[in-house]
């Protein structure tokens, strides 16, 4: 094995607290200091929000429901993953079983794909569905997507009232709950921020309650700005946790009534070279670490999380082949695994995946190796670890003997942590979490958080939501509302929703001018919640062992670098999909497939990963002079060896891409404005420099041309020299 650097992280105890007047709990059941503060604050009439920053894995989803399983209330969950609603789900129903409330709170999971299929088995619209759905349960758990398309009027039709769906939800339910709120860009957190300005302006005080170990200061000072009322719940703060360093001062808080909610965790840092393939490589290499932690400690689960799809599908295989002869099973978790196999992935003894294990899914496990590309993602993948003391496996209680975490990490961090004068961290010392964490935000790569979105681009999705409020069929019931919502919007964002409408009316009038169309590509992106996907593909995947989770979409960009495929057609991928739900008597959604690029089969993941760039036929250096989000069309891809790019490039070249360009190399400007990982920057050439070794100009699509725009100006100035004061590390 490379080299390693160990250190030693306490367990941590979190305080209980005596149970509060008039507040039912199971048998021999206690709660944290932070739940009980949380119904405290939920019950107070002075308070619109809390912030719950309890660490993870010490019962914030508890403290959320708590009211509903008192039978007094009702609550509307969001979350940033469907893998983590239907885990959500799963925790409610256990509480309600345990709790056994005499009103029997009614769960119901809604997902689009979901919304889907039940509006069209019923025979109803969505918005009808939508109005089932939701219409006498206590607990609704859904996306922030859905929420955000609900309240900008995308189900219902021409002639209904724009409140014909939030006028109704938002009086039926009386607390609104953000989960792992810190995931979210800045576009989604805007888009957050217009809802409860929305809801607040509309209807009597309701509350909404931020769930995340990571507080956003930014986020509580714009709804301080608006009026909010907020109250902070940080356990941290409050000394209400513990860090005990001896099994006798376990003992001492155990008996005190403290509750551990962490376990001790042996943290080996492995540097590696940031290379493409480096922790992919390194994983094939010590095989044999994973094999020796099943054998010399039976009854192991274990996690690998990585940040490549690519890399997991390559990598599960591998270690299938590896785990197979000792009857281990190994899972799979990614955002193009079908759904049954990410069911299934949980229970397996090794589970592989990316982000979508990472976010606040529940892992029973003892043993954890992953990457990570910054300080955030490495806290939130490291808190999948130590949270169980074991789990039952066919009726019998397994106990974990001890919890081992590998960070594979860019050796640049290695050296800040263990390698300078006076280093932070030392081989074999013994810290806590909040000092690892610190530690680490000190020393990892800083990520842009784009405060400069909020003001520029947050509120076109206010001027949207000010102008449905003067809708003819509800213009008067509203009128003080929204004269309020105007208000605050301005105040929050800082801008006049006047100008607003101008920017926009120019937007509109471009397009035409460029298309001959109607239509504002630029204001409806930047007024939806995740930005739109242009360069979404509709996938068949061969690879996927059940055929009703072959059908799936992904992005252009991964599929010309990743992915082995053949061209299809739309009326092909169409008839197959409609063979295989009626064969299979099991419904498929296709929304998602209406407005795809292209269809293509999925045969195989590439090995190495493919060079290519975008390309643009005329002249891109007046674009880059513009200093602006624009649509262009005529981008095609630049791919040599590959024969069907000219099929991709034929419908590429006819859609309006809204997009922002820079005449700088993409990794000169991932490096300078510190974008996140997956920022969606991608290599573009013009007429004149198609032959060029370095692509020298770089451009971004979607809500990542939005973000781009606030920051563009770091890299303007006279004579177009660069002027940026400090350029962060990689």
């Amino acid at each position: 094995m490379s080299e390693s650097y160990k250190i030693n992280l306490k367990s941590v105890y979190s305080q209980t607290v005596p149970t509060p007047k008039g507040v039912q709990l199971p048998k021999d059941w206690s709660l944290s200091w932070h739940q009980a503060a949380t119904l405290e604050a939920l019950r107070d009439p002075n308070i619109d929000v809390i912030f719950n920053n309890a660490m993870t894995g010490d019962g914030k989803s508890l403290a959320a429901y708590l009211e509903v399983l008192q039978g007094e209330s009702s609550a509307i969950g969001l979350y940033p993953t469907n893998e983590l609603a239907r885990d959500q789900e799963i925790q409610i129903q256990g509480y309600i079983a345990a709790f056994q409330p005499p009103n029997q709170p009614r769960v119901v999971r809604l997902s689009g794909a979901d919304l889907e299929i039940y509006a069209e088995n019923e025979g109803l619209k969505k918005s009808a569905a939508i109005a089932t759905l939701t219409s006498q349960r206590e607990a609704l758990l859904t996306n922030p997507d859905i929420f955000h398309y609900l309240h900008r009027g995308a189900y219902i039709i021409k002639g209904d009232s724009p409140d014909k769906l939030w006028g109704r939800i938002d009086k039926d339910f009386d607390l609104f709950l953000v989960d792992e709120f810190h995931v979210f860009a800045a576009p989604q957190i805007a888009s957050i921020i217009n809802t409860m300005l929305l809801i607040s302006c509309t209807n009597r005080r309701k509350k909404f309650l931020f769930l995340s170990a990571t507080p956003d200061k930014n986020l509580i000072n714009k709804l301080e700005t608006a009026g909010f009322r907020c109250r902070e719940i940080n356990p941290y703060e409050q000394n209400k946790y513990q860090f005990p360093e001896t099994e006798a001062q376990e003992q001492q808080l155990r008996y005190q009534g403290w509750r551990q909610v962490a376990r001790p965790i042996a943290l080996n840092f492995i540097p590696l070279e940031p290379a493409f393939k480096a922790s992919e490589t390194w994983l094939k290499e010590n095989a044999d670490l994973i094999v020796n932690q099943f054998q010399q400690y039976p009854g192991s689960k274990g996690a690998i999380i990585l940040n490549s799809i690519a890399a997991v599908k390559r990598l599960t295989p591998f270690f299938q082949e590896i785990l197979q002869p000792y009857g281990l099973k190994v899972g799979e978790n990614t955002g193009l695994s079908g759904k049954t196999v990410k069911e299934q992935s949980l229970a397996a003894d090794l589970v592989i995946g990316t982000s979508t294990i990472d976010v606040g899914v529940d892992f029973k496990i003892n043993f954890l190796i992953f990457e990570s590309s910054d300080a955030g993602n490495f806290t939130q993948r490291l808190g999948r670890l130590g949270r169980h003391d074991g789990y039952d496996k066919e009726g019998q209680k397994i106990e974990f003997v001890n919890f081992t975490a590998y960070a594979l990490v860019p050796n640049f961090l290695v050296e800040r942590l263990f390698q300078v004068e006076s280093p932070p961290l030392t081989v074999n010392c013994i810290c806590d979490r909040p000092f690892l964490q610190n530690t680490i935000k000190e020393q990892y790569r800083q990520i842009n958080d784009f405060q400069g979105y909020y003001r520029r681009w947050g509120a076109v999705q206010s001027f949207w939501l000010c102008s449905q409020l003067s809708d003819r069929t509800i213009q008067q019931q509203y009128a003080q509302s929204r004269d309020k919502f105007q208000t605050v919007s301005e105040q929050v964002f800082n801008t006049s929703l006047k100008s607003m409408a101008g920017r926009i009316k120019g937007w509109a009038k471009e397009w035409q001018e460029i298309s001959g169309k109607s239509g504002n590509p630029i204001a409806e992106d930047a007024a939806s919640f995740r930005g739109s996907s242009p360069l979404q593909c509709g996938l068949y995947d061969l690879t996927e062992a059940n055929e009703v989770d072959r059908f799936k979409t992904y992005d252009l960009p991964g599929i010309l670098s990743n992915l082995d495929i053949e061209m299809w057609t739309e009326a092909a991928f169409t008839r197959t999909l409609k063979e295989t739900a009626q064969r299979t008597g099991q419904a498929i959604a296709k929304g998602r497939f209406a407005h795809c690029l292209a269809f293509i089969k999925l045969r195989s993941y590439r090995e190495e990963r493919l060079n290519w760039k975008f390309t643009y036929p005329g002249d891109l250096q007046p674009i880059t002079d513009a200093w602006k989000v624009q649509v262009l069309t005529g981008i095609e891809v630049w791919q040599p060896e590959n024969q069907w790019i000219r099929e991709i490039n034929k419908r590429l070249k006819t859609q309006g891409l809204v997009c922002y360009v820079l005449r700088r190399p993409v990794a000169e400007v991932r490096m300078r404005l510190r974008l996140p990982m997956h920022f969606q920057i991608y290599p573009i050439s013009d007429q004149y420099s198609v032959h060029d070794a370095n692509t020298p100009y770089a451009i971004a699509f979607g809500h990542s041309a939005l973000l781009l725009d606030t920051l563009a100006y770091t890299f303007k100035s006279k004579g177009d020299e660069i002027w940026i004061a400090s350029a962060s590390n990689p």
